[in-house]
C-alpha cells in the first residue's frame, strides 16, 4: 500500500473513469490520508501483513494510492510492470518503491511491459485483469485501459487463459477497469453480469466461471456504482480468509448477498469515501497483494 502525500482528483484519468468526481484537492489529501491510515490500522488489527510505502511529493502522482495498476507480485517471485493510460500515472513507478520491495522480498525476475505505452496500448495490472490464480484465468473487460494485445502478452508470459468481454455502466459507457465490476475469490465470483450487454459474451463468462466450480454472486449496476465489485479476498497470518471492501460497498450489499459471502469468509470494511469519490477507485485498488517470498 502507498501512503498518499498529494492525493486529489486526476483530470487525466477522469476522461474514461466515470466513477470519479471533482473535489477540492486541499481537503482531499487530508481526508484521504485519514481514510488510508484508518484502513491500514484495521487491516493490521485483523492480522494482515501490510507493507506501507511512503509516496514522495515529486513527481506529483495524485493516484499513487492505487498501486495495483502499475505493478503485481507473483508466486514465482517475479514482478510485472504495466503500461499505464495516464501519463502522470506512469510516474508512480518510483525507484524507491522497487528498492523497498527488493529489500524485503525475493525478486528473481522483473517483466517490463511498459514499452507498450509508446504505441498507446495499455494494461493496468490487476485493475484491468481480475485473476483466478488457481485456474490461471485472466478475466478482462476490454476498454481504453485494457488492450487485448497486451493482455495476450501477459497470458503468454504467465500461462493464463484470457476471458474477455465488454462491460458498461448505467450510462452505457465502457467500464474502465474490470475490478470495479468483478471479484474472484477461492470459492465464488462476485460480478455484475448485467453490465455485460452482449448475450454471447455474458454466456461465455458465466460458462468460464461455472467450469471452475465457483459460486456466482451477482451485483446490480447500482451496486457497482457504490464500489461493491471492488473487493479483494486475502489471507491473514492465522490462515483465515477475509474479504476486504469499503464501508460504502458493504452498505450497498443486500442481506442475502452478505449472507452468501460470509459463508466463505469474514468481511472487513473501512470508510473510503473521499478516495472513492476523487480517485474513482476503492479498497481493492489500494491493495497490491504480494505473493513474493519474504526475506
Amino acid at each position: 500500500m502507498i501512503r498518499p502525500v498529494d492525493f486529489g482528483f486526476n483530470a487525466e484519468t477522469a476522461v474514461n473513469n466515470t466513477f470519479q468526481s471533482s473535489v477540492e484537492n486541499e481537503t482531499a489529501q487530508l481526508n484521504a490520508l485519514h481514510e488510508f491510515n484508518n484502513f491500514v490500522v484495521l487491516l493490521r488489527k485483523n492480522k494482515l501483513q501490510v507493507t506501507v510505502i511512503e509516496d514522495t511529493p515529486l513527481p506529483h502522482t495524485p493516484d499513487s494510492i492505487f498501486p495495483n495498476n502499475w505493478i503485481s507480485f507473483d508466486e514465482d517471485d517475479s514482478i510485472i510492470l504495466y503500461p499505464m493510460f495516464a501519463e502522470n500515472r506512469r510516474a508512480e513507478r518510483k525507484q524507491h518503491i522497487l528498492d523497498i520491495i527488493n529489500n524485503d522480498f525475493w525478486v528473481h525476475d522483473e517483466i517490463d511491459l511498459t514499452f507498450y505505452e509508446k504505441d498507446n496500448l495499455f494494461l493496468e495490472g490487476t485493475g484491468s485483469m481480475v485473476l483466478d490464480r488457481d485456474n490461471k484465468i485472466a478475466y478482462a473487460s476490454l476498454s481504453p485501459r485494457t488492450n487485448k494485445k497486451v493482455l495476450d502478452e501477459f497470458c503468454l508470459l504467465k500461462n493464463y487463459t484470457a476471458v474477455t468481454f465488454t462491460s458498461v455502466d448505467l450510462n452505457n459507457i465502457e467500464i474502465y477497469h474490470t475490478n470495479v465490476m468483478m471479484c474472484v475469490a477461492d470459492k465464488y465470483v462476485v460480478i455484475c453480469l448485467d453490465a455485460i450487454k452482449d448475450a454471447a459474451e455474458r454466456m461465455h463468462v458465466v460458462a468460464a466461471i461455472k467450469e471452475t466450480g465457483k459460486e456466482i454472486i451477482e451485483l446490480s449496476a447500482q451496486q457497482i456504482n457504490s464500489f461493491a465489485g471492488n473487493m479483494l479476498q486475502v489471507i491473514n497470518t492465522d490462515k483465515e480468509r477475509l474479504l476486504i471492501m469499503s464501508t460504502q460497498a458493504y452498505n450497498a450489499l443486500t442481506s442475502l448477498q452478505t449472507e452468501k459471502l460470509i459463508k466463505h469468509n469474514r468481511i472487513v470494511h473501512s470508510p473510503l469515501d473521499t478516495i472513492e469519490k476523487a480517485g474513482g477507485g476503492s479498497a481493492r485498488c489500494m491493495l497490491a497483494e504480494v505473493f513474493l517470498s519474504a526475506k
